[in-house]
């Protein structure tokens, strides 16, 4: 379970095996792993008011609340899940290790144009760098088909109830998935910037995806995700025009949460910033 939105097991599927009731897919994405006892302190908790009466619940010990549930337990539950989750990110960084796979997990909020971005990318990549792409949603493969028509092989994980993707899952897709030499292999999360950002999938980067529609605070809005990018892709400033949205502020934002995280403006349907993104993308396949 979640620790962060208490999303749990038993609806999540790979595309294909929705009506496969012994899909491995459909087991238990975690287990508590064996691990020492640990002393866990700062369970009381109850939330801090500021002068205006603004409620703060992410002071606690485990940064969350749900309520019935003490903050000790949310922690224990965090530890089992992420534990579990890290020791399989491992075994999937080794594996893309072994096939020198540049492997990017892009993470945004619904809306960010990032599907669109990612198509846009694999038309300039597919002639020269071999290509594939995990897609994260709740429900339907309309994602996966797009990236289909790019000509790039796609998986689609849906996750149900579900509100990111783990590292069971991408084991699960990767398998399935050609993934050749000296590859890019992208990961579309699932659309939020909450949960993801606690989740390694082992790939070597998230690259988060803000579009100039959204606001320029994000960052210091969702800042768990922002210090966990390395690199941000400010969106469709080609609507820089028509809208209300101050460039320098955002990214002064995003500096104040990741003093190291890259910035590049791009637009996918002006064709604005993608050769830097591609000179990154290069660079990063050569390291």
């Amino acid at each position: 379970m979640c620790s962060t939105c208490g999303c749990g097991e038993g609806n999540l599927y790979i595309e294909g095996d929705e009506r496969n009731p012994h899909s491995g897919f459909r087991s238990a994405p975690f287990a508590p792993a064996a691990r020492p006892l640990q002393q866990i302190t700062g369970v009381k908790f109850a939330p801090t008011a500021d002068e205006q009466g603004d409620l703060h619940y992410g002071h606690g010990a485990a940064g969350t609340h749900a309520p019935g549930m003490t903050q000790r337990k949310m922690l224990e539950i965090e530890l089992n899940v992420l534990d579990k989750n890290n020791q399989l990110a491992a075994h999937n960084r080794q594996r893309f290790a072994s096939q020198h796979q540049l492997v990017l997990n892009l993470v945004s909020s619904p809306g960010s144009g990032k599907t669109t971005l990612l198509t846009e990318t694999l038309k300039r990549l597919n002639p020269r760098v071999p290509c594939a792409v995990i897609e994260g949603d709740q429900q339907t493969v309309n994602d996966a088909a797009r990236i289909r028509e790019t000509g790039t092989p796609a998986i689609q994980v849906n996750t149900g109830k579900g509100c990111h993707l783990d590292a069971q899952m991408i084991r699960d897709a990767m398998l399935r998935l050609p993934l050749e030499q000296d590859g890019v292999l992208f990961i579309e999360n699932v659309g939020n910037l909450v949960c993801p950002a606690s989740f390694d999938l082992g790939e070597r980067h998230k690259v988060a995806v803000l579009s100039v529609t959204e606001g320029e605070d994000k960052p210091l809005k969702y800042p768990h995700m922002f210090a966990a990018a390395s690199l941000l892709l400010l969106n469709k400033i080609d609507l820089l025009p028509y809208l209300q949205f101050d460039v320098n502020r955002c990214l002064i934002y995003a500096r104040e949460v990741n003093p190291d995280i890259k910035i590049l403006l791009v637009s996918a349907t002006s064709g604005e910033g993608m050769d830097e993104w591609l000179s990154w993308l290069e660079a990063e396949r050569c390291a």
